[in-house]
């Protein structure tokens, strides 16, 4: 086999890689997957129409991402939802970002900031409401990129990796802030609001901003994540026949 040919193949297993990577994470946000179902790589090879080498690959992925659990020989589940722990994650994310706006609204001779990375947040979110993106899923990734980057602004790198952690522990549920309603408008406006305190060198009013945005966003995937979850199960219960001729097995996907 010529190198070249080598090569191609690679790539073209990187991207169905890539591509079960997100069906598999885009079933887990919408609770197609639901926390606790179990499936094996041969279910999603066939869904799919791919080998087992690339699903392996994007569940080593998703593992790594805080969203399966594989078993040995016992195939793989998709990771319980602890919404205590969530509560926590956000409790802990609140404490980082307003120390880091607070440090940010300091006298510029007392800090080592990230000013230009600051100007860049004012090009995405201080923007004409004709200009604001409206998609969610792209306005989340913004979002998250927004509170990261005041982290590094900031200038403490090992607050912006325990932010980092923090951040990616939370997104399978921070997305569904952005799915519904006004939220994608509201993050436009309340983001414009912190940048605006930020640029007045005002703490109090940055941390009071910020904190309730934070809030505001945790109440709502809070809610949704429960409301959503509970849809999904009430969807899949099935009638008294089927479940005395189905029980006591455990629910599986795609097998």
């Amino acid at each position: 086999m010529s190198e070249q040919t080598s090569a191609q193949g690679a790539a073209a297993r990187a991207s169905r890689s890539q591509a079960a990577y997100h069906s598999l994470r885009d079933d887990i946000f919408a609770f197609r997957l639901l926390p606790g179902d179990r499936f094996t790589e041969n279910d999603v090879a066939e869904r799919l129409g791919i080998s087992r080498t690339p699903v392996r690959e994007a569940l080593q992925r998703l593992q790594g991402d805080g969203l399966v659990r594989g078993y040995f020989r016992n195939g793989w589940e998709v990771v319980p939802l602890d919404l205590g722990r969530f509560e926590a994650l956000y409790e802990l994310r609140t404490v980082l970002e307003t120390h880091a706006v607070t440090r940010l609204c300091q006298q510029p001779a007392a800090r080592q900031v990230d000013l230009a990375g600051l100007a860049k947040l004012d090009a995405i979110w201080r923007v004409p409401r004709a200009e604001r993106l409206t998609d969610g899923n792209t306005v989340a990734a913004l979002d998250e990129a927004f509170h990261m980057a005041l982290m590094h602004a900031a200038g403490n790198p090992e607050a912006a990796a325990v932010h980092q952690q923090v951040t990616d522990r939370i997104r399978i549920i921070r997305r569904m802030d952005f799915a519904y309603g006004d939220r994608v408008a509201l993050t436009y406006d309340e983001h414009a609001a912190i940048l605006d305190a930020l640029a007045a060198h005002d703490a109090p009013r940055a941390v009071s901003l910020l904190a309730a945005h934070i809030e505001d966003g945790r109440a709502e995937v809070s809610r949704l994540t429960t409301e959503r979850l509970e849809q999904a199960r009430t969807s899949l219960v099935p009638s008294t026949e089927q479940a005395v001729r189905n029980a006591p097995q455990r629910r599986r996907r795609f097998g």
